[in-house]
This record gives structure tokens, C-alpha cells and sequence, in this order.
């Protein structure tokens, strides 16, 4: 089966992004994408893959991943069963590694370590386990402090010789086979065309199905409707806005896509819990607190 292709969703302030979700989660499934990823697991047990690797996992299980190569965790859990943050992940692209490497001559040891990662890497569970808390902290940092974190995050893997490759020497990573499977050229063209009227039915038609046969392939591989993922694009972008810019709402509003402010307004508030302007004034008021401090 092709891995999804993940669209990694990187803040215009920030350099690289760093998170934590639960399990089951619309991005726990054989997917891939152009970025390194730190992942460690918090708890649970359950079968990894990497590439053409298959191994068991446990908490505390770190490895590094390299641009395009498929991966997925999959835990033993009963029907209906939830881990809250199960996953702790740092995503930075490999561009911003160049240049970090480029520009900071004390940072060489890493190149190993991202070579390295082409083929995935696997880290001591040991190591993994004192890890978290680092990686909890980096979740939740801004500023300078994140970059802190990062680096320090980095320095023990790179310090670590006790990692191992997962993906055989022989395995192929084709990133263009997978980028050009029928759900990834969707995902593709819908975040390409945002701000635009892409309508559910050009999307069927680039796929080459029929309308209702287009709905259920869609449903199947991202467990929700066009409308619902299109939406969530949108406002994830309109958040990105509100934050990083002084875009009035109704700018905002037309700027990702939506044709009716009051139809962005309760989208808004469904999804983030406050209509955009407060989310504008906390964000604001989040940066002041961190300015004081």
C-alpha cells in the first residue's frame, strides 16, 4: 500500500514545529513527508514501521527519520481504546538543516547523524524514556528557548552510538512513486488551492471518479469529508494570520478561502472554541505575558 503524503504545517515565526498527539490520530498511518522527524513514544506497546523494517515498540522507543522515508507506529489497543500523548514529534525540513549546518561550524557532528537518518534510526529505549520530558518541554516553548531545546535534543542523538538503521540498504526511496498515488496528488492540490473555489467535484475529477465515488475514497483515507478537511486547512491558515499578521477578520477571512464571513465566523468558533478576534486578543496577550517574563 502507498504512504499518505503528510502536509507538515510549520508557523511563519517559527522554524521547525514541534508537537504532541494522541493515538489513534488522522497522522498515526503509513504516511511520509519531505521533513526529518524526532518521534518518541509516551505509552503503549505495539508494532513500528520504517521503510521495510517491522519492530515491536514500547514507551520511550526514539527514532529519527529522514525526509520521505514512510513510517508508522501502530499500538495494541482494544476497540475504542485512547492513549492521550502518545506521541511527542519534532519536524524541521531539510533546507533549515543546511543552513544550520552552513552557519554553525560547532554543528558538523550532526551531518553524520542526518545522513544517517535516510534510512531511519533507532535510538535506546533508555535514552528515549530521559528524552521526554525535554521533548514535552520543547512542545510547549516559545522563543529562543525552543531552539535551545532543539539543539540539545539533537546533541544526544548525535552523542548516542548506540543507534542503529531500521530501512535495508537495498530499500527504495521512491518519494515521486508515492507523491504521484491518486490520495497525495489530492491532498496536493487542495492545500495548493486554498484561497481559491476548488469545488469537491474538480477534486473527483482530478482523481477520476465520479462525485459519490470520490467522497468514499476520501472518507477512507482521511476519516473525514472534503468540506470538513478543506475547512480545517483554512483555519488552520486563518490561525496562522491572526497570529503573524495584521490582517483585519474579514481579510483574514477572504485571504484562506471562506466566501461568507459569518460562515468563517462559526467555523471558527466550532473548531477553536472562540470567534477569531478573541483568539487575535489571547495570542496578543500570550506574547505580552512572554515579553514581561
Amino acid at each position: 500500500m502507498s504512504p499518505d503524503l503528510e502536509l507538515v504545517h510549520t508557523r511563519q515565526d517559527e522554524s521547525f514545529r514541534a508537537w504532541v498527539h494522541d493515538y489513534p490520530h488522522t497522522v498515526a498511518k503509513w504516511h511520509f513527508h519531505p521533513e526529518y522527524e524526532v518521534h518518541v513514544i509516551t505509552a503503549s506497546s505495539g508494532k513500528f514501521f520504517v521503510g521495510d523494517f517491522i519492530g515491536d515498540f514500547g514507551p520511550g522507543n526514539l527514532v529519527l527519520t529522514g525526509p520521505n522515508l514512510p513510517h508508522n507506529w501502530v499500538s495494541n489497543l482494544g476497540a475504542g481504546e485512547h492513549v492521550g500523548a502518545r506521541d511527542l514529534v519534532l519536524q524541521f525540513s531539510r533546507p533549515f538543516a543546511d543552513r544550520m549546518l552552513g552557519a554553525i561550524p560547532e554543528l558538523s557532528p550532526l551531518q553524520d547523524l542526518l545522513e544517517g537518518a535516510a534510512r531511519g534510526l533507532q535510538f535506546p529505549d533508555a535514552l528515549g524514556r530521559s528524552i521526554i520530558p525535554l521533548m514535552q518541554d520543547l512542545a510547549q516553548a516559545s522563543g529562543a528557548r525552543r531552539v535551545v531545546l532543539m539543539m540539545s535534543v539533537l546533541e544526544q542523538l548525535a552523542s548516542c552510538r548506540e543507534r542503529k538503521p531500521l530501512a535495508g540498504p537495498g530499500y527504495d526511496l521512491d518519494a515521486q512513486r508515492h507523491m504521484s498515488s491518486t490520495i497525495n496528488q489530492v491532498l496536493s492540490c487542495i492545500r495548493q488551492n486554498l484561497g481559491g473555489n476548488l469545488r469537491e467535484s474538480d477534486v473527483a475529477e482530478l482523481a477520476g471518479m465520479s462525485v459519490s465515488s470520490f467522497t468514499r475514497f476520501f472518507k477512507r483515507h482521511t476519516g473525514c469529508t472534503f468540506i470538513q478537511y478543506q475547512n480545517g486547512l483554512r483555519l488552520n491558515e486563518a490561525c496562522e494570520l491572526l497570529m503573524c499578521t495584521e490582517l483585519s477578520v474579514t481579510e483574514v477571512c477572504y485571504r484562506v478561502g471562506f466566501n461568507n464571513l459569518s460562515n468563517f465566523n462559526r467555523q471558527f468558533l466550532a473548531h477553536k472554541g472562540m470567534p477569531p478576534s478573541r483568539f487575535r486578543a489571547l495570542h496578543r496577550l500570550n506574547d505580552e505575558v512572554r515579553a514581561v517574563a
